[in-house]
């Protein structure tokens, strides 16, 4: 709740993004993806995730895990290949709403945030030493909602 000078009561909520679009670090190949997945996913946004491309195995796996588990058919998409050929289409896909960033190579980044700046939506490279807990707001919208008080 917001304090405000007139009658009214202010509330801002956050909000998921909708479908992010996540790019996982080439290193530690389940750890990265799975620690990059929860925040998105804990924020209650819909994840389609690029694989590691040298260790793609643990990311299949753990797809067919999302598969097999409770997890609802289509909250998280794994891909694989080369992240050159679709860093680009990923990130300048129109029903993306964000793309959080893994990885440390300035080209892929730069990639990224060109085609991320066509239909203007999110480019989040978050700190290597950042906390998970603090990367959830990362993928969040805040809405403020104004209702008036005693008309």
């Amino acid at each position: 709740m917001n304090p405000v000078a007139s009658p009214h009561f202010v509330f801002s909520v956050p909000e998921p993004v909708g479908v992010v679009a996540l790019i996982a670090p080439q290193g530690g190949a389940l750890l990265g993806l799975v620690s990059a997945l929860g925040p998105i996913l804990i924020g209650g946004n819909a994840c389609v995730a690029i694989a590691s491309e040298k260790q793609p195995l643990s990311s299949i796996t753990f797809a067919e895990v999302c598969a097999a588990g409770d997890v609802p058919p289509g909250v998280v998409a794994i891909l694989t290949g080369h992240r050159r050929e679709l860093l680009p289409h990923v990130a300048g896909h129109k029903d993306v709403d964000a793309v959080v960033y893994g990885g440390d190579d300035r080209e892929e980044w730069k990639t990224i945030q060109s085609e991320a700046s066509r239909n203007v939506k999110r480019a989040i490279r978050p700190a290597a030493d950042s906390r998970t807990l603090y990367r959830i707001m990362d993928t969040q919208e805040v809405k403020t909602i104004w209702h008036p008080v005693g008309f």
